[in-house]
């Protein structure tokens, strides 16, 4: 197991979001998708004080050529050495199979994201319950999704198909499985908005939360306006805690490296010195932009107790 236990400022998702959502603010779900860029992800967050989250899905590990084992490695190491203090949290993004799952626990992930979302309501229950029954005799936190979230890149997820969740649904969801947080299908969806323009449907939030006390989780938070988001997040007893932000990270590295195709995770740590500060230097950039005018968690890390 790369966890290393005598790190008290690596956190649950539970731990973290409580207390994201008792300060009224959003904690940033980073996806580096390359592990040369966990670090910049990290140094913004000491930067600012704030609480981060770094996350890769079941689908950039396989895109992207990672084990949960290298990135949870690679994690650890970058939290001791670039001496982090802030709360951070190492999360599993969508998830279909419950042996990734297993293998990210074993890794030392603190979060893990069971994504049943494309089955039938008892099916997704049924599924997520056993993927939360496995994370909590473990100690780590779950998140699950219900409605589904549409894509336009399909890194994350199989389709762009999109149906928003139900309240009622959510209430029963959250009742039976146990989880931890709940990504909510209310507009956002993955990936770069090229045609359709990304909208919140803010009285959904406010319905859920009327219902259940789950922290609430929106995927898709790159590209959605700042003043849009702060709205989701401001919601009274507990808006959105939680914003999955990967594609502005990706292009942000790209751009600053003057490309345009995904690289591999070989293909990124392979590249020269120069590049690689530019990279690192430009999704650092990106971090502390989302972290300052985005999710309002600039200098929360002070609000935690880390003992």
């Amino acid at each position: 197991m790369a966890k290393n236990m005598k790190l008290k400022n690596v956190l649950t998702l539970k731990e973290a979001l409580v207390n994201a959502e008792i300060n009224g603010y959003a904690i940033g779900s980073f996806s580096p998708r390359y592990t040369p860029m966990i670090r910049p992800i990290l140094r913004a967050g000491q930067k600012t004080q704030s609480p981060v989250i770094v996350q890769i899905s079941e689908k950039e590990l396989v895109r992207y050529g990672i084990t949960p084992m290298e990135m949870a490695e690679e994690f650890y190491h970058a939290v001791e050495e670039e001496n982090i203090t802030v709360p951070v949290v190492l999360h599993l993004d969508h998830t279909k199979q419950l042996s990734i799952i297993e293998a990210a626990i074993e890794a030392g992930f603190t979060s893990i994201m069971i994504d049943a979302s494309e089955k039938e309501l008892d099916e997704n229950i049924k599924i997520s319950k056993v993927a939360v029954d496995i994370a909590h005799t473990r100690g780590v936190s779950v998140e699950a999704e219900l409605g589904k979230i549409g894509t336009t890149d399909f890194v994350e997820t199989d389709t762009d198909e999109e149906l928003y969740t139900d309240p009622q649904e959510a209430w029963r969801f959250v009742t039976e499985t146990g989880c931890d947080a709940l990504a909510v299908s209310v507009g956002t969806a993955h990936g770069v908005y090229h045609v359709r323009k990304p909208k919140i449907d803010l009285d959904r939030i406010k319905a859920i939360r009327h219902l259940t006390p789950v922290h609430l989780v929106l995927h898709g938070g790159s590209g959605v306006p700042a003043e849009m988001m702060k709205e989701a997040i401001a919601i009274p007893n507990g808006g959105i805690s939680k914003v999955n932000i990967a594609t502005d990270l990706e292009l942000s590295l790209l751009q600053a490296l003057g490309r345009e195709e995904r690289m591999t995770n070989q293909e990124c740590k392979a590249l020269v010195q120069e590049q690689l500060m530019k990279g690192r230097n430009a999704v650092e950039t990106t971090v502390i932009e989302k972290i300052e005018h985005f999710l309002g968690s600039t200098n929360k890390a002070k609000t935690f107790q880390l003992t």
